[in-house]
């Protein structure tokens, strides 16, 4: 669930594009990674783990020279931590060529083969991204002649979705040529197109969201389409052709509940208002099925994806809204943090109790979802040692029962704590009085109700339905078996590093 940006402008994009990564930093803290091309036609390159903030000193902008360059914070999905797998990508044949990608190829494996077997490259980590621009720079490299058109890019997108699967919004610079943004024909990853006018020229600007484009100074223009692709020269000419057959719009419901900003706008909806309607669409169902709504003293968020919605159950319900935890923004939103070790240790250090709030009180708690039901489990023990009379717990999600192969971290079911349990078990493994989930059709329509062209959404995670057709159980067990070496592997290092701590 990465951040992307991509800036053509006929002034220097270094800091435009650190300004934007900044503000995408929620959808990955793990890595961060920004490429220019200078007057002379060569790639400037940084990129290391670590937030935006700490991987780009000032020495590194006055490396990042160039008036068209592309950006990348990382979210890894398979749990690796590995610098050589932060993007943006490069390849030097043909042209040289650098990409950055968010979402999850699933045919991976096949691809990888296929690439080495026909066209003899090789892909030096395990990351889909790289793989997926090796399979964009294969279908360039067919044309065999100096300078390419907007039908040979255009071309080479159409054969590159042919090729691959799953979810994925991208975009690539080609040195001597420019910069091209394209999106899966499900439209599963947000992708934006923004531009400014300077001195009588247009700018452009590709991102994750529209928030990136407000704030440095770039005008909203459209989301791209699904399976389309736009091409902007670093003349600034732009292009825009549709790429895929039969695209169709499905975007993954779980941007609107979680992991966009509020103030952005996805696919001609506001996060915000869409959380707001989901607020409203789950305090009638407590009103409704709950038949000791009087009991509750006070509706609390757990800060902040909740917010928006918790107010509105409050004011559903008649009850007092409050913000009974402090958050300490410095620390990294625990579910998209690579370990599990990792995302259980960060809660206390991001979470704080106002005891006022909650002592000798009924708690009605509000979260965006339940997941692996870590996290909800520390928040409701840290709600009871405020002195919380009883808690209840409500999710803007309904019960997350299936794996996410399209880019989110819960790959396997058997971490998620929802996976053959109904609600009554689900309340007592997490500690509550009572717990309650959105409908589904609730959920959904909350989104549509800002958007009624989008007819359907990827909710693989909630009813096991994958929108792409080519998800198998094989594929499936496979996913949770890498995931299993991955996680073994990480808890070894990490109890080897303890050993090394202790002996000093």
């Amino acid at each position: 669930m990465c951040g992307i940006v991509g800036i053509v402008s006929q002034n220097p994009v270094n800091q435009l594009i650190y300004d934007a990564l900044t503000l995408l930093q929620h959808r990955g803290q793990d890595a961060a990674g920004i490429v220019t091309v200078d007057d002379e036609n060569r790639f400037r390159l940084r990129k290391a783990n670590g937030l935006v903030s700490d991987v780009f000193e000032q020495v590194h902008m006055l490396r990042l020279q160039g008036n068209a360059g592309i950006g990348h914070v990382r979210y890894p999905t398979a749990g690796s931590s590995s610098v050589s797998e932060a993007q943006p990508f490069y390849v030097n044949s043909p042209y040289g060529l650098t990409l950055v990608h968010n979402g999850n190829l699933t045919n991976s494996a096949e691809l990888k083969e296929k690439l080495f077997r026909l066209a003899r490259r090789h892909v030096n980590t395990n990351s889909d991204s790289e793989l997926l621009l090796n399979i964009l720079a294969n279908h360039l490299d067919k044309f065999e002649k100096y300078q390419l058109d907007a039908d040979d890019i255009f071309t080479a997108i159409k054969r590159t979705h042919k090729d691959i699967r799953g979810a994925y919004a991208c975009v690539a610079m080609i040195i001597g040529h420019g910069m091209v943004a394209f999106r899966d024909p499900n439209g599963i990853r947000p992708l934006v197109l923004g531009k400014r006018e300077e001195k009588g020229k247009t700018d452009y600007m590709f991102a994750s969201e529209s928030i990136a484009l407000d704030t440095v100074g770039f005008e909203f223009v459209r989301d791209i389409q699904p399976g389309e692709a736009v091409y902007v020269t670093f003349n600034g000419d732009i292009h825009s052709v549709q790429c895929a057959e039969n695209p169709k719009l499905t975007p993954c419901i779980f941007e609107y509940v979680y992991f966009a900003r509020p103030d952005s706008c996805i696919d001609g909806v506001s996060v915000y208002a869409a959380r707001v309607h989901m607020g409203q669409r789950l305090g009638e169902k407590i009103a409704r099925e709950w038949q000791d709504v009087d009991d509750i003293d006070v509706v609390i968020p757990v800060p902040e994806t909740s917010n928006d919605i918790a107010l509105r159950i409050a004011r559903v319900l008649n009850k007092p809204y409050r913000q009974g935890f402090v958050k300490n923004r410095y620390v990294g939103r625990t579910f998209i943090m690579p370990g599990q070790a990792q995302r259980v240790s960060s809660v206390r250090r991001k979470l704080n109790t106002i005891a006022s709030e909650f002592k000798d009180k009924n708690v009605l708690l509000v979260d965006d979802s339940i997941v692996r039901g870590t996290t909800s489990e520390q928040i409701i023990e840290m709600a009871k040692a405020a002195g919380a009379k009883k808690i209840y717990f409500a999710s803007a999600a309904p019960e997350i029962r299936y794996p996410n192969v399209y880019g989110i971290d819960m790959p396997t079911k058997h971490e998620l704590i929802a996976y053959g349990r109904d609600v009554d078990e689900i309340a007592r493994l997490v500690g509550v009085d009572k717990l309650i989930f959105q409908d589904l059709e609730a959920l959904t329509s909350s989104v549509q109700q800002e958007n009624p062209a989008i007819e359907e959404f990827d909710c693989s995670v909630f009813t096991g339905y994958y929108v792409t057709g080519d998800i198998t159980p094989e594929y499936l067990d496979n996913i949770a078996q890498q995931r299993n070496d991955i996680a073994k592997k990480m808890r070894e290092k990490d109890a080897a590093n303890l050993e090394m701590h202790n002996e000093k």
